[in-house]
């Protein structure tokens, strides 16, 4: 009898220990992560993606093994350009643009938030910079000269990449695609040609047939409001709804362009578009899950400017927020959280992410921030989940 009692005070004392190892070792290892961002590092020679546990305060903390070997080449120098990072529509994939070696990268997330690379296809042009997914379907800008297009793909369930045949449309080599999109209705594909800093810039506008192919909208390419269209994102409620940042217009002159996108993808502004932004070089743009605040990154000021978004798609700006560590950020693309809680955007000039926590159309950059990217060479795409 007393040799059963001293078993199971032995039992109870080693379940004590473990308990108290247990909860030792989840307060050292923080909170949980509520998401991921990963980060296209643009890495020369080898590129690679770096990746972060999103945390419910909206901090980031790097994932271990990360960056991960993203198969072909970055440029190692800042390439401005949108949507250099997508993830697939069923959360399995990453697809990332390896600009120096002209080609799609496609890595498997693992459940951690882990890479790991499956697909290494060429983009059927010279210089990728901004891809597009709708379910299965993918669309790659390329913005080389000699090499400037729209091509189209298919991703299938192992991850791997099938160039869709008669897809590609051709650019001119000033055309300097900064930026392509799918519809939410996966019917219509828009592109932002950032042309010359002096212009003329246009958008081009397609419908999407159920081969994949396009066929230009009447009277594409569209003539931009202003100079230097470049970030883009059509609402999340409203599917018809495009809004386009105007960067090149000059000092304290940006602007914000919306737009309605037609069945056939013909483009046409609403009343009073363009919208001022009384700042420098809006380049990138990110919109609330709810479709009621727009985000436009100002990459030569930098700041971050606010609009509230009406029914109709008309903006009224609200202010703009400065960085706190603004030296040398160059701020690039941006992505707000799924939750809506927190605005991220990726620092090309030091190779960080700068993180936003949002209150409506108000911004206050979260303690720690700019976060360092593992491997961060000159980064320039995002996903956030």
């Amino acid at each position: 009898m007393h040799g059963h009692r001293r078993l199971i005070g032995l039992a109870g004392a080693i379940a004590a220990i473990a308990t108290t190892l247990s909860v030792g070792t989840a307060a050292a290892a923080g909170p949980a992560a509520v998401g991921h961002v990963y980060v296209n590092n643009n890495s020369s020679g080898q590129n690679t993606i770096a990746a972060f546990d999103r945390h419910p305060d909206g901090s980031l903390t790097p994932i271990a093994g990360s960056p991960f070997d993203a198969g072909g080449a970055g440029t190692g120098a800042p390439y401005g350009s949108a949507g250099g990072l997508q993830r697939s529509i069923d959360g399995r994939y990453l697809l990332a643009t390896d600009p120096a070696s002209n080609q799609i990268s496609v890595l498997r997330i693992k459940p951690n938030g882990g890479l790991q690379l499956v697909d290494v296809e060429a983009s059927h042009g010279s210089s990728p910079v901004s891809i597009a997914v709708h379910g299965s379907l993918v669309y790659v800008a390329n913005g080389g000269a000699g090499g400037s297009n729209y091509t189209g793909f298919r991703l299938n369930a192992g991850g791997h990449l099938s160039h869709i045949g008669g897809s590609t449309f051709d650019l001119p080599d000033i055309a300097m695609p900064g930026h392509v999109l799918i519809s939410p209705d996966g019917r219509r594909l828009v592109g932002t040609r950032v042309g010359p800093n002096a212009g003329p810039s246009y958008l081009d506008g397609f419908s999407i047939g159920s081969d994949g192919r396009l066929t230009p909208a009447p009277g594409s390419p569209f003539g931009a409001q202003r100079i230097g269209p470049f970030g883009s994102s059509f609402s999340p409620t409203h599917g018809n709804q495009l809004f386009v940042s105007n960067a090149h217009d000059g000092a304290g002159a940006g602007s914000v362009s919306v737009y309605d996108v037609a069945p056939e993808g013909s483009l046409d502004a609403i009343s009073g578009s363009p919208f001022a932004d009384l700042q420098t070089a809006p380049c990138w743009v990110a919109m609330s899950p709810d479709g009621h605040v727009l985000f436009a990154v100002n990459t030569a000021v930098p700041s971050i400017s606010r609009y509230a978004v009406a029914t109709d798609g008309a903006l009224t700006l609200v202010g703009s927020t400065g960085f706190s560590s603004p030296t040398g950020l160059r701020p690039f693309d941006a992505q707000v959280s799924p939750d809506g809680q927190n605005l991220y955007v990726v620092d090309a000039g030091v190779a960080k992410v700068s993180a936003f926590a949002i209150d409506g159309t108000s911004l206050t950059e979260l303690s720690g921030s700019p976060f360092a990217i593992p491997g961060g060479a000159a980064p320039f795409g995002m996903v956030v989940d």
